[in-house]
């Protein structure tokens, strides 16, 4: 379903943010990235749809090996989901949802959210999925943050990708928020056989909710391995 071979990315002489990794994803499978702030993990996930270039190495994703050429094609099988949520605050939710269309939306109709009945309606099943029917049409600025989070998620969701990636989707959410995130996109995952990679911090979160843990350290894969198989006390990745 994705396979990552030798991925290498440097921001200049000193920085080395991946050093040559590799893996394999099978579909349907949730996996945590695991590591501490600087081992990779976003500029792996944003590599993997192009938000970065990489140096060397290549990405294969539903058997086709990512180019400039084809990489519209590929974002369109591809969901991302962000730490700080990326909506816009003064429109709507279904407008924020909506967003996740541009691609494949003329240009100047979704400048001024002109979009048809069909695409309103899946956004509005975006929104139900994440049970946020009842505020499609609050501003995104009412919105608690994981209520905003969860705009997010259907934003990611409504072109029915193969693919999510999601960046942190709970590291600016109260305890509360983010086991209920982490539930919605086991949910997700489970109800729609949408693969998975989620960054995260928190260890109990990724044991609870992971099929398969991947930990990054300094740019390199330290640790791959399935979640029933792994020590409950794997904090020894961010020491």
């Amino acid at each position: 379903m994705l396979e990552i071979n030798n991925l290498r990315k440097n921001f200049n002489k000193q920085t080395h943010a991946l050093k040559g990794v590799s893996l394999k994803v099978k579909k349907g499978e949730f996996i945590s990235i695991l590591g501490p702030s600087g081992s990779g993990k976003t500029t792996l996930l944003r590599s993997l749809n192009g938000l970065e270039t990489i140096d060397s190495g290549e990405v294969i994703f539903d058997n086709n090996k990512i180019t400039k050429e084809n990489l519209p094609k590929i974002r369109e099988k591809t969901g991302m989901i962000f730490q700080e949520f990326n909506l816009v605050n003064n429109i709507s939710s279904i407008n924020n949802v909506l967003t996740g269309l541009l691609n494949s939306s003329s240009k100047f109709l979704s400048m001024f959210y002109l979009f048809t009945k069909e695409q309103k309606l899946l956004a509005l099943q975006a929104l139900n999925t994440v049970g946020l029917l009842d505020k499609s049409y609050n501003r995104a600025d009412e919105l608690s943050g994981g209520q905003r989070q969860r705009v997010g998620i259907a934003r990611a969701i409504i072109k029915k990708p193969l693919l999510l990636l999601a960046d942190e989707p709970v590291a600016s959410l109260d305890p509360k928020a983010a086991l209920s995130t982490m539930k919605l996109l086991k949910k997700i995952n489970k109800d729609f056989n949408i693969t998975i990679l989620c960054n995260l911090h928190q260890t109990n979160l990724a044991m609870e909710f992971s099929d398969r843990i991947i930990g990054l350290s300094e740019g390199e894969v330290v640790l791959d391995q399935k979640t029933r198989y792994l020590d409950k006390n794997i904090n020894e990745l961010y020491n």
